[in-house]
This record gives C-alpha cells, sequence and structure tokens, in this order.
C-alpha cells in the first residue's frame, strides 16, 4: 500500500523560506518520478514540480528561479525547497506519486504579506 506523508508547512512572512518534505512507502521509490502540486482556495490543483528517477526536474513558471525539488533515495523522501516565498504561494501543497499515482494527504502552507 503506498502511502506518502507531508511535513513543514506553516505560517511564513513574505521572503522567507519553508522546505516541506514528503516520506513515501509502499514502492520502490529510487524507481518513480515524484511531483509536488499546490491548490489555492477556489483554484484547482495545479503542478509545481517533478523530479523523476535520475533526477531530472521540471518547474512552473510561477515557481522557477525560487523553489527547488530533490530527493533522498537513501530516506524515501522527496523535498521541494521553498524561497522568496510570496502571499500568492499560499496553498495547500500536496506530494504524488508521479503525474498519475497517490497522493499525499497535503500541507498548509500560508505566507502573510
Amino acid at each position: 500500500q503506498v502511502q506518502l506523508v507531508e511535513s513543514g508547512g506553516g505560517l511564513v512572512q513574505a521572503g522567507g523560506s519553508l522546505r516541506l518534505s514528503c516520506a513515501v512507502s509502499g514502492i520502490v521509490f529510487r524507481l518513480n518520478a515524484l511531483t509536488w502540486y499546490r491548490q489555492a482556495p477556489g483554484n484547482k490543483r495545479n503542478l509545481v514540480a517533478g523530479i523523476t528517477s535520475d533526477g531530472i526536474t521540471n518547474y512552473a513558471d510561477s515557481v522557477k528561479g525560487r523553489f527547488t525539488i530533490s530527493r533522498d533515495n537513501a530516506k524515501n523522501t522527496v523535498y521541494l525547497q521553498m524561497n522568496s516565498l510570496k502571499s500568492e504561494d499560499t496553498a495547500v501543497y500536496y506530494c504524488r506519486l508521479g503525474l498519475f499515482g497517490s497522493w499525499g494527504q497535503g500541507t498548509q502552507v500560508t505566507v502573510s504579506s
């Protein structure tokens, strides 16, 4: 049974940083791509960043240069380092197995201006 558990969300001032973590179990972690999505109130869930099993990364235009996705295969964990946070980054952040797989429960990120 696949499980994804996010942590690291919280309240931060604009310009600050947060690092989200997503611990994954139930799969051969190193063989899978992982993604981060976010959903703001009233909006659909959007892809923020992804990382392949080979470590190739991609980002939404809105976060390029500010967010970094990374993975630690020894810890079965994917991270999202978020710097220079803006109020428009406020959302629930979800990690996901690839683009079509299981979701985590989400973690709230609130950026105050």
